[in-house]
């Protein structure tokens, strides 16, 4: 008995693209902690990138290096394939230090993440229209297509402006010290 592949897609394209909500959702935050925990105010947010790099390194080298060694993967890498893919790359890693910029200009995790998830949608919508005209040109979108831009807009900028802000550290009682406490001497003279 033969089985043929399915012609349904499947979810695990919904499983990876969840795992990148997930992964992408806490970068952010992981790296301001990082940024911080470098205690260097001036060079903190490079010595963050720097280690965010190796990161890169490790998974986005060496695994898929092995990955494509273990498969016995054909080594032709096409031009236009590459220089593409350093492009991605490169602008990937601006995004990065860009957000580790924000942060040293006194952004916080979630305001500065608000504001990239909230327009990067916007940004690859507009360009994959500009990339690849739709086959009706520009009058054949669906008025929902702009609602949608509008509404991915507006949710940025509704949880940049009303986020809940985290809880202010309480005032500790002041300590009294040996030259703040009142002498039992002084109410004798």
């Amino acid at each position: 008995m033969t089985t043929s592949a399915p012609s349904q897609p499947g979810l695990a394209w919904l499983a990876y693209s969840l795992l990148t909500v997930f992964s992408w959702g806490v970068y952010g935050i992981f790296l301001h902690t990082g940024q911080l925990a470098m205690k260097d105010p001036v060079n903190g947010r490079y010595k963050a990138f720097l280690f965010v790099g190796i990161a890169y390194f490790l998974t986005a080298v060496l695994a898929p290096l092995a990955l494509l060694m273990a498969k016995g993967a054909a080594w032709n890498l096409p031009a236009k394939g590459m220089v593409w893919s350093l492009i991605a790359g490169i602008v990937g890693a601006i995004g990065a230090f860009g957000v580790l910029l924000a942060f040293g200009a006194k952004g916080t995790p979630a305001v500065v993440m608000s504001i990239v998830f909230a327009g990067a949608p916007v940004v690859n919508a507009l360009y994959s229209i500009i990339a690849h005209p739709p086959e009706g040109g520009w009058g054949s979108i669906k008025p929902q297509f702009y609602v949608g831009i509008a509404l991915a807009a507006l949710g940025g900028c509704l949880v940049t402006f009303y986020k809940p802000n985290p809880p202010s550290p309480k005032a500790s009682a002041p300590v009294k010290t040996a030259s703040t406490a009142p002498s039992s001497n002084s109410s004798n003279r």
